[in-house]
């Protein structure tokens, strides 16, 4: 990512506005180590707060970004990505942990920067929920996860060539493993039987809470966090020179950065006249009459316009 093709600035506020809302994430990812089921009136209430959170958290985040200093170009950027990756979403629709919705993602976190990043996975969420039918108490959760895949993508350090490509490759693996170990533990204290020994169960210590997580995680979504990983790998490798190409190309053309600047008007420069010699005098009118340009008609008895004798 360079200043130039950045999409989104991100002022001081931005920033610490988006820092917030990554640890409100984070703790609302592990609720079930901080709040028990049932403390609140019901088994699922923790996390309906904690999505309802998110979604507030979201809004503020969004607004900020778009006061300080997302501009035209950069929003209809944001509106193509965005339906290009709900439209590519129900391709893979989830089968064997087929997701062909992070590629584009991560490339465009690279490219564009991780403001741009952060908004592009909570669009392409919500609007391909809305298209799939995937809207409920998780969306929240995918889109905060989407949300993290695409700014953590434009802050890897600079890369050019294949180098870069390998990086970008190897960081959509990890990250399909990542969004997968976040996902989990929204649902995870309501998915087995409390008798299982890779369940939830409130009020046990940390370490072993933990390392029943781990196990559940590995039993239950390491196959689909497989086929995740590698399918942004592939697509990444395949697709993603042509595609930074394509992403490069169209933010030099959008300029997202470049100042705007009013000048006023002043008044018109004088026309460039000739005198009677031509040499381009400025200022200088020459009016020319019909006698002084047109030449003279032969006189009668004559064969030149020169004045004839007197007898």
């Amino acid at each position: 990512m360079s200043r130039a093709t950045t999409a989104i600035r991100l002022t001081p506020r931005v920033s610490l506005v988006i820092a917030l809302a990554a640890f409100l994430g984070v703790v609302a990812f592990f609720w079930p180590f901080l709040v028990a089921p049932g403390k609140f009136g019901s088994n699922y209430a923790p996390p309906l707060i904690f999505g309802v959170l998110l979604v507030l958290v979201l809004c503020v985040v969004l607004s900020e970004i778009a006061e300080g200093g997302i501009n035209s170009k950069a929003l209809a950027m944001l509106g193509v990505l965005s339906a290009v990756n709900a439209a590519l979403r129900p391709l893979g629709a989830g089968t064997a942990g087929i997701e062909t919705v992070f590629f584009v993602l991560v490339l465009a976190g690279r490219v564009y920067g991780p403001g741009f990043g952060f908004t592009l996975g909570c669009t392409s969420l919500f609007t391909s929920a809305l298209i799939t039918g995937g809207v409920g108490p998780w969306m929240p959760y995918q889109m905060f996860g989407c949300a993290f895949v695409g700014m953590l993508a434009g802050f890897l350090p600079r890369a050019t060539g294949r180098r870069e490509v390998l990086m970008l490759a190897v960081y959509g693996s990890v990250s399909g493993y990542l969004f997968g170990f976040l996902l989990n533990l929204s649902f995870w204290p309501f998915s087995l039987d409390p008798n299982s020994s890779i369940a939830y169960l409130p009020g046990l210590p940390f370490t072993e809470q933990w390392h029943r997580y781990l196990a559940f995680d590995l039993a239950t979504s390491l196959g689909w966090d497989t086929g995740r990983a590698v399918t942004n790998f592939v697509c990444i490798t395949l697709a993603g020179p042509a595609v930074l190409t394509t992403f490069r190309r169209a933010a030099r053309r959008a300029r997202f950065r470049a100042p705007v600047r009013f000048t006023p008007s002043g008044p018109a420069a004088p026309a460039r006249t000739v005198d009677h010699a031509r040499r381009g005098v400025r200022g200088t009118t020459v009016r020319r009459t019909p006698s002084s340009t047109a030449p003279r008609a032969p006189r009668p008895g004559g064969g030149s316009g020169a004045p004839q004798p007197r007898s």
